[in-house]
C-alpha cells in the first residue's frame, strides 16, 4: 500500500470518530421556530389551535382555541435546554413540555407550567406533578422567558434568569422523548417566540 492509500485510509477510519467526539459536546443553539410557519411542528390534535400571528411586532406563535399540544418533531430530547420567550394571557394556562410522547391527549412526558393567574395554582417555572411553584414570576400578557435545563435525572427551570425548580428525580421517569407547547382548554391564549433547543452530551459522554 502506497503512503497516499495509507493517509487516506486513516482518515476516512478518523472521519467516523471525529464526528462522535463531535456529538458527544454540547451542542450550538438551534432555532425552533423560522419566524413564517410551523414548518418542523405537529399538534396531536385540533392543528387549528396554532397559528403564527404578528404580536408586538414580531412573528409568533399562538395557541388559541381547542385542547392541542404542538410537537417540535425535528429531534428528541434526551439531555437539553429547552428556551422560549412566552406571554400568558389572563385566566389562561399553558406549559412547556420535554422528554414526552407524541400522542393524543395530555402528553406523557415532563411539563415546565406556564400559568400567571389561571384557577390553577400551579404556576409558571413549576415542573407540573414534581415540584410545585405557586408564586407567578410573570404578570398576565407580560413577556417573559423559561430555561429548561435537563441533564439525567436533574431538572433545572428558570424563570427570568431566576431558578423556580431544582430538581432531582429519582425515580428517573421521563428520560427520552419530544418538546412540545400546551393549548390547555379554549378560554385560553397565549404566546411563544425566539424558541431554541441546545443537545447536551450524555450521561456516558460526560464521564468520559
Amino acid at each position: 500500500m502506497t503512503l497516499r492509500s495509507l493517509l487516506f485510509t486513516g482518515l476516512i477510519i478518523a472521519l467516523p470518530l471525529c464526528a462522535a467526539d463531535k456529538a458527544s459536546k454540547p451542542g450550538k443553539w438551534v432555532k425552533m421556530f423560522n419566524g413564517k410557519n410551523l414548518d418542523g411542528w405537529k399538534a396531536n390534535q385540533s392543528p387549528e389551535s396554532w397559528t403564527v400571528v404578528k404580536e408586538d411586532g414580531k412573528k409568533t406563535i399562538r395557541g388559541q382555541g381547542p385542547v392541542s399540544h404542538l410537537f417540535w418533531m425535528k429531534e428528541e430530547c434526551e439531555n437539553c435546554e429547552f428556551q422560549a420567550d412566552f406571554k400568558i394571557m389572563e385566566g389562561s394556562n399553558s406549559g412547556m413540555y420535554f422528554r414526552t410522547a407524541f400522542g393524543p391527549g395530555f402528553p406523557k412526558g415532563y411539563e415546565a407550567q406556564v400559568n400567571a393567574t389561571h384557577r390553577d395554582p400551579v404556576k409558571t417555572g413549576s415542573l407540573y406533578n414534581f415540584h410545585k411553584n405557586l408564586e407567578s414570576p410573570t404578570k398576565p400578557g407580560e413577556w417573559g422567558t423559561q430555561h429548561i435545563i435537563a441533564e439525567g435525572n436533574h431538572i433545572i427551570i428558570k424563570v427570568n434568569d431566576k431558578v423556580i425548580t431544582d430538581f432531582v428525580d429519582e425515580k428517573k421517569t421521563f428520560m427520552k422523548g419530544y418538546l412540545a407547547l400546551q393549548q390547555h382548554d379554549p378560554k385560553s391564549t397565549v404566546y411563544f417566540k425566539n424558541l431554541k433547543y441546545r443537545r447536551l452530551p450524555s450521561a456516558a459522554a460526560a464521564k468520559k
